[in-house]
């Protein structure tokens, strides 16, 4: 008992760790419900003007990118049980999941590590070289090319987790309504991808699906 206990509470890392991420995007709560369907990027002017302004006196690691890219590891483990559950109910559609989950992680990877380069980087950035540092930043995050796939295929990472919460439906592991509100949580991240508020709630709503796991199957 105290290991599934253990492993139910090595669960709630990943959710938990999100939500501080993303509750780390808003400066106030003004800001949290400002709530849009569809992404907008941020002028690439203002966001680079920004971190030039914040560089000295915002250390890198202050970054809540940083905090995400850190949370990888957290995205295998949450991979690994959730699979030591499904597998005893439906063990090839668990383990397809769980390998959705890995193979977009790698991918997850990737965009956390680009973010977190471009901000590490802009910060240091003399400002008399501010139109080049616009140019370069409006550039390499332009909804194209590589940064597009890397995007997409990140994805990956919570289709994983979706499919394992159906895999999981309707078995003793996990009351319907922690299904529903993990799949829920899924779901946004999916259907408003970078718009942090959205994400925080699917965050909220993970936690709260995965809470609800009973010990004994975790």
């Amino acid at each position: 008992m105290p290991t599934d206990v253990s492993n139910r509470r090595l669960l709630l890392l990943l959710p938990g760790l999100l939500i501080a991420v993303f509750a780390l995007h808003f400066r106030d709560l003004h800001d949290l419900l400002q709530f849009e369907f569809k992404y907008v990027p941020r002028s690439p002017a203002e966001v680079v003007q920004g971190l030039i302004a914040a560089g000295a006196r915002r250390p890198w690691i202050h970054d809540p990118h940083v905090l995400a890219y850190l949370s990888l590891p957290l995205f295998l483990v949450t991979a690994v049980l959730l699979y030591r559950m499904g597998r005893s109910h439906r063990p090839r559609a668990s383990l397809a999941a769980g390998l959705l989950t890995s193979v977009g992680t790698i991918y997850l990877g990737g965009l956390f590590g680009m973010w977190t380069a471009f901000y590490g980087g802009i910060t240091h950035v003399d400002p008399e070289h501010l139109a080049g540092a616009v140019a370069t930043f409006s550039a390499l995050t332009a909804e194209q090319g590589p940064f597009l796939l890397t995007t997409s295929l990140a994805k990956l990472a919570f289709v994983g987790i979706a499919l394992q919460m159906l895999v999981l439906w309707n078995t003793p592991a996990i009351p319907r309504l922690g299904v529903l509100s993990a799949l829920a949580g899924c779901m946004l991240f999916l259907a408003f991808w970078d718009l942090d508020n959205w994400m925080l709630i699917g965050s909220v709503l993970l936690f709260i699906g995965f809470a609800t796991i009973r010990p004994s199957d975790a």
